[in-house]
């Protein structure tokens, strides 16, 4: 059974503001020593299991120079361009009705965020080899959950059924949405949660037959879709019909209704690299906490994130402070309110200044 991967590349990175911008996100960010950027990352953490050829990405047209550049050995027929934005379960089955077209229903499709990171890559392939193998045997949905080491509230959470487990996979009870922190501490006391890393696994036809289950309209419209793939009326019909479906999460949409889902335990180093902390798990520090780049100098500073150009930024006497220094926008943070920074670009498009977005 041919292994096939939906990229999904279509977000905006509002927390690395100022260097995630409307035209050049976080997924096209380098944040790491190698300077690949982070989807780079995920297109060769997956070659093991599936090559450039099957690899699917689901993008906005205004990313798609991007893709083109930073994927040059992408097909092009495998960009897949989203005429509005519809959340991830839309824009999962659009991925999955050209996954159809082109190989058929009898297709493994893995759907991966392209803004992750992962430590430990082949440990992440092994676990996707068996989420593969058992999204194989018959209608199974598959997830792939990471233990959890904190009580985290940024995070889904997917509660498991220990008792109840084919090959490594257990069977999902449910998923829960962010909780409280309260509500967390109980999570990660139980033994019987995972964080839910946005990391699916199953073959195409499975997750069409829920989406004609649970989300019939949109099902049909896929069916549409599907048809005009790869013929001149392809473009036509993907503007006419996708603007209409509901926009909505998978997991809304179908992960919690169904119950045919799985999932597999990673341990493999997973980060959603959802803000500018995570700079603090992905670079080391040095001796005074602080992780830096450009033109710095620090005096009496610790435990700071500094971001800089050539410009040089000189901090003295700061802690627990975020710096982002870009050509024509300062970030200047506290590190406890970090989640405060989509209020800035809120300001920004009440205030009408696009140009900072």
């Amino acid at each position: 059974m041919k292994n096939t991967a939906l990229i999904m590349a279509g977000g905006r990175g509002e927390r690395f503001w100022p260097r995630s911008r409307k035209n050049l996100p976080k997924q096209f960010l380098s944040l790491t020593s190698d300077g690949k950027t982070l989807i780079q990352l995920t297109v060769e953490r997956i070659l093991p299991l599936v090559g450039r050829e099957d690899m699917f990405i689901s993008t906005n047209e205004d990313y798609l120079p991007l893709v083109r550049q930073q994927l040059p050995d992408i097909p092009e027929e495998n960009i897949i361009c989203e005429p509005v934005s519809r959340n991830t379960a839309p824009g999962i089955g659009l991925g999955a009705a050209y996954i159809a077209k082109k190989y058929g229903e009898e297709t493994v499709m893995i759907v991966l965020p392209s803004d992750h990171l992962i430590k430990y890559n082949q440990m992440f392939a092994a676990t996707l080899r068996d989420a593969v193998q058992l999204a194989e045997k018959g209608q199974n949905l598959v997830t792939l959950g990471i233990t959890p080491d904190e009580a985290e509230t940024g995070y889904g959470y997917i509660k498991f059924r220990p008792d109840e487990m084919e090959d490594r996979g257990y069977r999902v009870d449910h998923f829960a949405e962010k909780p409280s922190l309260e509500l967390a501490k109980e999570y990660v006391s139980s033994d019987e949660y995972l964080w839910n890393s946005g990391i699916f696994v199953w073959k195409v036809s499975t997750i069409m037959k829920e989406f004609e289950r649970f989300m019939p309209d949109v099902h049909e419209g896929l069916s549409v879709i599907r048809d005009a793939v790869s013929t001149s009326q392809e473009e036509e019909i993907v503007r006419k019909i996708y603007p209409g479906f509901p926009s909505i999460s998978i997991d809304y949409g179908i992960m919690e209704k169904s119950d045919r889902i799985y999932t597999i335990p990673g341990n493999f180093g997973w980060d959603d690299v959802g803000s500018w902390l995570a700079i603090e798990r992905i670079q080391r520090s040095n001796e005074y906490g602080n992780i830096s780049s450009g033109n710095v100098i620090t005096v009496n500073t610790g435990n700071c994130i500094i971001q800089g150009r050539d410009k040089l930024i000189a901090m003295v006497g700061m802690e627990d402070t975020i710096v982002v220094d870009t050509e024509d926008a300062t970030l200047i943070c506290a590190k406890n309110s970090t989640a405060d920074i989509k209020k800035v670009l809120e300001n920004l498009k009440i205030c009408n200044r696009d140009e900072y977005l």
